[in-house]
């Protein structure tokens, strides 16, 4: 069986383009619009690791990686931003984020980084 992954992103349009970009290589379980609706899908699915953004609505990425730590689910998390920043990143890390990239990282280094956090 694949790994799954749940998308959370709050824009339609970026979920739909992660889907296209992973589909196939990895099953899609489920998506989100917000960290909160993230963790009750993780309850839910069982994915494997989550492709989540940071800036959303309700509950951001960073407060929803908090919340999954604290709860203790056994998932992967990955974290996207539009924003290119170290202090963003050493933010996500220390929420309990496994890996943080750029939004703009391309195809290749996202599915690498999914690939490579699957198989920890």
């Amino acid at each position: 069986m694949k790994p799954t992954i749940l998308l959370v992103d709050d824009h339609e349009v970026v979920r739909r383009g992660l889907r296209n970009m992973v589909d196939g290589q990895w099953e899609i379980c489920g998506e989100a619009c917000n960290g909160k609706q993230a963790i009750e899908k993780i309850l839910e699915l069982h994915p494997d690791l989550v492709l989540m953004d940071i800036s959303m609505p309700v509950m951001n990425g960073i407060e929803a990686a908090r919340e999954i730590r604290r709860l203790r689910l056994p998932v992967k998390i990955l974290i996207l931003s539009m924003h290119n920043s170290g202090i963003i990143a050493e933010q996500a890390i220390e929420a309990g984020a496994d890996a943080f990239l750029a939004k703009d990282c391309g195809a290749d280094k996202l599915t690498k980084s999914i690939a490579k956090l699957l198989s920890e």
